[in-house]
């Protein structure tokens, strides 16, 4: 099936209490490894891109990859969604360039500049049927281009999301609720917890409307000790529960995005494997293990937190 956009896969997730991956991808590797996982346990899939990696690896190379991985996995509805987009002008480029979803990320800007510019970019996605995704609150931590220090961080307000959604139209919101970016989520000692008091509210509020949650990597223990114990230094690197993000996704929230875990899994992998060959140099060698890695770690998440498995 061609690309689709994110319209019908959160509407039969919102009904069945479960949520879609979102996995941000940077590579051929990446990619295959999450599009091989979900293959094989029939689930839906976005394929999401930040702005970081439109730079790292090119905007044509990225939506080619993704065109590929359409071909080879028929069986499971995949969408293309660019993640924290900053401007209109990134946003419209992405919908010209073949994604099927966008974010636009206004969460830094005053309020009101943030309905404007959401609804400026709703009204131009939709004339291409490209569903859109905007964000009210500030979540802390640092991935890509985004880096928000933690006293500037903010909880949503669940006073302001029907009007936001009323006001831009938007398809799906994501919503600050104590996730964070990167894979130092909190301090040495400090207890993870999602407000789901928050979420509550906000579903409340929006009955039957798709929330999404950013920074939502649960920073795999076992990745981190692997990396530490082949040469890396990530000390006190802690990320969301995976029970917290389960409960979120039986409530209203239908898209859990996910990028530190697959980065850990690929780096502890390819660690481990130069420290064990260190005569070897094709990069094929030790890409094909992180492939693999890549793709038990997706599965992991599609069983044991999204619930998606058998959901394509």
């Amino acid at each position: 099936m061609p690309l689709v956009n994110t319209r019908e896969m959160f509407k039969k997730a919102y009904e069945g209490g479960y949520a879609i991956g979102a996995f941000n991808v940077n590579n051929m590797e990446i990619v295959q490894g999450i599009t091989e996982a979900c293959q094989e346990l029939k689930a839906p899939l976005i394929l999401q891109v930040s702005a970081g990696a439109r730079k790292y690896a090119n905007h044509t190379y990225l939506t080619k990859l993704v065109e590929a991985a359409v071909i080879e996995n028929p069986d499971i509805p995949i969408a293309l969604h660019l993640d924290h987009g900053s401007s209109f002008e990134i946003c419209k480029d992405c919908v010209d360039g073949g994604f099927t979803s966008v974010m636009y990320d206004g969460s830094s800007k005053p309020y009101e500049e943030n309905v404007e510019e959401a609804r400026r970019v709703v009204e131009y996605a939709h004339k291409y049927n490209v569903t859109v995704e905007a964000e009210l609150g500030k979540l802390a931590g640092v991935e890509d281009d985004v880096n928000v220090a933690d006293d500037k961080a903010q909880f949503t307000d669940p006073d302001e999301v029907k009007d936001f959604v009323t006001r831009t139209g938007v398809d799906s919101l994501a919503i600050a609720i104590g996730t964070s970016h990167g894979a130092y989520k909190f301090k040495p000692g400090q207890k993870p917890q999602l407000r789901f008091d928050i979420l509550k509210e906000v579903s409340d509020r929006l009955p039957g409307f798709p929330i999404v949650l950013h920074g939502a990597s649960s920073v795999i223990p076992q990745f981190v000790e692997e990396i530490n114990k082949y040469g890396g230094q990530m000390p006190d690197a802690i990320g969301i529960p995976e029970e917290m993000l389960r409960e979120a996704a039986k409530m209203a929230v239908c898209k859990i995005n996910v990028d530190s875990d697959l980065r850990l899994a690929m780096t502890a992998s390819i660690r481990k494997y130069l420290a064990e060959n260190p005569s070897h140099f094709d990069p094929r060698q030790y890409l094909a293990p992180a492939r693999t890695a890549i793709k038990d770690m997706v599965a992991h998440k599609i069983t044991a937190v999204l619930g998606c498995a058998g959901k394509a």
